[in-house]
């Protein structure tokens, strides 16, 4: 079933059932490859909206009566009559005054001569040295009296910071000359290669009013010889650079998204926009580096970072084991990406990149305010596969896509035009947030998502890790910038137990627990106490001989025979619950969560164990927990709202996150302002949403208003051109779509919850840093009117709310609060701030 156990519409299970086709392996398949596409299919995502297609349990959840679907869930403590009326409030609170939302500022018009080293990023110049004009000259290049119109039109296109690419009119390059001996002097020749290269990949920086072109690969410079033409010298030539026509159309990914983005009217308002709280945009490096085909960029743009894997494109995508499996399809797929993308992206290509930065960019434009990127690995599945080229060990993993998420964030700086000028902003705090989206882009918090976090492995029980360790670890994450954290994800580990796999898939992941831990998961019968519908995942009571009569369970056996026992475990009837809790590790280290101001996630723990660390934050009062893909079970959903945290379901199909929305508006605590985020999970290997269909009732047409005010047109790939209705969310572009088919099926208000997603992120996460709660709200945190009269003209908005709490409204200039008067009267004020955020006066 799924597994936030909220009943889904048919459809949310039926589409995909009927986009998979009953698997035929390819013949000479390795047991090895069979057992590493087996581990892949929950490795970090772990699809449980979309496991209805897969597993019996599931699929037999599905089909239950319509009656039992709309009984409220066991073990919620939220009755019927609660949930209605917490879904009035919810209700009530959408006619509150809104933020002002500005269109963004419009981008400075392009100057003839660029005023700095960045600025002539995506623009056609021609360059002169001397005041003679570069033109093509054979197969080279000379300077040449003349102007400027005469010059070789060159588009630079920016690789990161301060680097470009000199894309020639004829599609070529301006490069260093690796086919010919250097001339008089050292002195080399330039010139128009085929092909992108680091000796076509040119620094440029500024001296006075002029530029420099250099090849770090080399430390030599852009000169031009005696007989004016251009080569690499020692001694650099020092050049002009002025705005010209004719460039080559640089190949790109086109947004189909007009208008420009919402901004805040002031930078410490409320914000508006949607909130993914779980997905893995740096996965391409993750197990191994080779299991993931394509990035989110490449510095020499989407003809290479929309590449397939090299052992598909050597099978023409029949030998793509791993990617047959994921997606059910045993005939292969094309493995040609851009231009055509026929076969990937898809909902159901989990092996293929969703989230190129164009994607992103049309989804931000779209409405996307706020971005998780959990950064993810699973070494044992990473050690299993034959291909890789970066470490297995989940922590070097974790540091490498840290490095690359700075990496991503300075190539969209350069594609914007310099320093912080880019759309993607990597923040640590909700204060830096709420700049961020106020100034009309994406606040994206790194996140942790793996099975052996600090190496807190465990080995017959014993732990491979200490509270020092697990001290100093949590240091350096946080110093790296990591505000958001689970503590496990398919293995038991030293901190907690794990709810497993169901079906299929959990008798290959708990191999590989065994693997890691030298154990098989704990799974017991539940206790009665806990309900039908609050367990780990279901596993087969069978023994392992009777599994090995299946040719995918045999095949297992035959690869890893000598590693396992002689007998898997035979656990006794469902519903199944992991012995295995939170350990004492754990505990420290949910301490340690909360001491550190970080996010703690309870996702994918065993439920033995999220209780514990419930109860544990509980105890602690800490507000800084969510839920950010629909790895948790009802009884604690309503726990986390009550403490103030943040739920975000997993994506999946439009129809079953209808579900889940309706679900949660009934859980949402009044305490605290509600706002719904979505898990996407991509990149992950998890399946994104299926089509409704051409022909369902009500589809997305296309164009459409997007939030803010901008025009969202059928999404354009090369010569792919996609349409939610018969693509459903094939890549991360495709979300305000998804959005926008959401409110065909269920009216405005689930979009207005949604886009209050980003500001219930940030109020959770300021309670986490110690802000009080709203006084309108919650008689417990009002303030005296004393104390509002105590602050300082001129305090900051950060200093205002650790001093009397969150407000009830955050409208432009203006925080609403209630107080208590001296005599023990409600009252209402008003905090006034200036442009910069400075206190002026209370009202």
């Amino acid at each position: 079933m799924p597994s936030d156990h909220v009943p889904h519409h048919p459809t949310d299970a039926g589409t995909r059932a009927r986009r998979r086709r009953p698997l035929s392996w390819p013949v000479g398949l390795t047991a090895g490859a069979v057992l590493a596409a087996t581990f892949a299919v929950p490795a970090s995502a772990h699809d449980s909206d979309h496991a209805d297609a897969t597993d019996p349990a599931a699929a037999g959840a599905v089909s239950r009566s319509a009656a039992e679907a709309t009984d409220p869930l066991a073990q919620d403590p939220t009755t019927p009559q609660r949930a209605a009326a917490n879904t009035a409030a919810v209700a009530a609170r959408r006619s509150s005054p809104d933020p002002t939302l500005l269109p963004g500022l419009a981008p400075a018009p392009r100057r003839d001569v660029p005023e700095d080293r960045y600025a002539m990023a995506g623009g056609c110049y021609g360059i002169a040295t001397g005041g003679r004009w570069v033109v093509r000259d054979g197969d080279g290049f000379r300077a040449v009296a003349g102007r400027v119109d005469a010059a070789t039109p060159l588009h630079f296109q920016a690789t990161t910071l301060g680097r470009y690419l000199l894309f020639g009119d004829r599609r070529d390059f301006v490069a260093r000359d690796t086919g010919a001996p250097p001339g008089l002097g050292g002195a080399e020749r330039v010139v128009a290669a085929d092909r992108p290269s680091p000796e076509a990949d040119w620094t440029v920086t500024r001296r006075g009013t002029s530029y420099r072109f250099t090849l770090p690969r080399t430390g030599r410079a852009l000169a031009v010889d005696r007989d004016g033409r251009l080569v690499l010298a020692a001694t650099p030539a020092p050049f002009s650079i002025r705005r010209t026509a004719g460039c080559a159309r640089w190949p790109e990914v086109r947004t189909n998204v007009s208008g420009r983005p919402f901004r805040g009217a002031t930078g410490f308002a409320e914000v508006r926009g949607y909130a993914d709280a779980h997905t893995h945009g740096m996965a391409f490096e993750f197990l191994g580096g080779e299991v993931h085909c394509g990035r989110p960029w490449h510095p020499y743009g989407v003809t290479y970072a929309l590449r397939d894997c090299e052992d598909h494109t050597a099978t023409a995508g029949r030998g793509a084991a791993l990617e047959s499996f994921l997606s059910g399809d045993p005939d292969g797929h094309d493995p040609v990406g851009w231009p055509t993308f026929r076969d990937w992206p898809a909902p159901d290509s989990l092996t293929h990149e969703g989230t190129y930065y164009r994607w992103m960019e049309r989804s931000w434009r779209g409405g996307l305010r706020l971005f998780v990127n959990l950064l993810v690995e699973n070494n044992k599945l990473c050690e299993l596969y034959p291909l890789k080229r970066n470490s297995c060990d989940d922590m070097d993993s974790i540091r490498l896509q840290a490095r690359r998420m700075r990496q991503f964030e300075r190539y969209v700086d350069a594609q914007a035009g310099g320093p912080g000028e880019g759309w993607y902003r990597i923040v640590r705090s909700p204060f830096e947030a709420r700049e961020v989206i106020n100034d009309g882009k994406l606040a994206v918090v790194m996140g942790i998502e793996t099975s052996v976090v600090f190496g807190c492995t465990v080995k017959l029980d014993v732990p491979q890790c200490g509270k020092d360790e697990i001290d100093r670890q949590l240091d350096v994450v946080h110093r790296m910038g990591v505000r958001q954290m689970e503590l496990v994800n398919k293995f038991d580990n030293a901190l907690s137990g794990v709810a497993g796999d169901e079906g299929t898939t959990g008798v290959a992941v708990n191999s590989a627990n065994f693997l890691e831990t030298g154990s098989f998961w704990r799974m017991r019968s539940c206790p009665s106490t806990y309900g039908d519908r609050v367990h780990d995942k279901e596993q087969y009571a069978v023994p392992r001989e009777v599994s090995e009569r299946d040719p995918l369970f045999g095949a297992i056996a035959d690869a890893y025979a000598p590693a396992l026992p002689a007998a898997a475990p035979v656990y006794p009837a469902a519903p199944h619950c992991n012995e295995r809790g939170l350990t004492d590790l754990g505990r420290f280290t949910v301490r340690g969560l909360a001491e550190r101001k970080m996010l703690f996630d309870p996702d994918h723990m065993s439920v033995r164990a999220r209780r514990a660390s419930l109860d544990l934050v509980d105890r602690l009062d800490y507000s800084g927990i969510l839920s950010s893909h629909s790895w948790s079970t009802p009884d604690a959903y309503p726990r986390i709202a009550r403490l103030g945290g943040f739920i975000a379901p997993y994506a999946g199909d439009s129809t079953g996150f209808v579900d889940k929305w309706r679900y949660h508006v009934g859980r949402a605590d009044r305490r605290y302002f509600f706002g719904l985020g979505f898990g996407a999970d991509i990149n992950g290997l998890g399946a994104q949403g299926d089509p409704r269909g051409a022909d369902a009732e009500d589809p997305v047409t296309y164009p459409f208003r997007g939030l803010g005010g901008v025009t969202v047109g059928r999404q354009v790939s090369g010569r792919r051109v996609y349409d939610v209705n018969v693509d459903g969310v094939a890549h991360y572009g495709l979300y305000p779509d998804w959005v926008e088919d959401l409110r065909r099926l269920a009216g405005g208000a689930i979009v207005e919850d949604m886009a209050r997603g980003s500001e219930a992120y940030l109020q959770m996460w300021e309670r986490a840093l110690g802000v009080g709660g709203n006084g309108c709200a919650d008689g417990s945190a009002l303030r005296r009117v004393a104390a509002f009269r105590d602050l300082p003209r001129g305090a900051s908005t950060r200093r205002v709310l650790f001093a009397v709490g969150q407000p009830a409204a955050r409208i432009d200039h203006a925080y609403s609060y209630c107080a208590r008067t001296a005599s023990g009267e409600r009252t209402r004020l008003r905090v006034v701030f200036d442009d910069t955020g400075r206190l002026l006066r209370v009202v």
